[in-house]
């Protein structure tokens, strides 16, 4: 088995809460969204975002108006809906208790062999 492998599907789980985090600070370009992601080294291509996207939006977590651009076709900028502000809380609950439970899983094996 090869860790890659692992590293990949652990990133992929926790895609869905990081776009809405970032939706979440306000209006927001995919582009934008893009960025940010590969440079927290998520490894997102256009072809993983979009789809995600659009399965958010159908979800009814998130919504877009379209903005004109001066330099090209107009923008569509993303914000969260009522329903994915609630839907983000709950996943920043969860998040937290995952990470308070791989901690005391780390820490109780620290404990162990000492």
């Amino acid at each position: 088995m090869k860790v890659e492998n692992t590293q990949v599907q652990m990133r992929k789980g926790i895609l869905e809460f990081c776009i809405l985090e970032i939706i979440s600070r306000g209006e927001v370009y995919a582009s934008d969204m893009l960025e940010e992601l590969t440079a927290a080294k998520m490894i997102v291509v256009e072809g993983t975002l979009y789809p995600l996207l659009t399965r958010l939006k159908n979800a009814a977590l998130l919504d877009y108006t379209w903005v004109e651009s001066t330099s090209g076709p107009p923008r569509k900028y993303y914000t969260l809906t009522d329903t994915g502000k609630e839907f983000l809380e709950q996943l920043r609950a969860t998040w937290g208790e995952l990470v308070e439970s791989t901690e005391f899983i780390i820490q109780n094996k620290k404990a162990q062999q000492s």
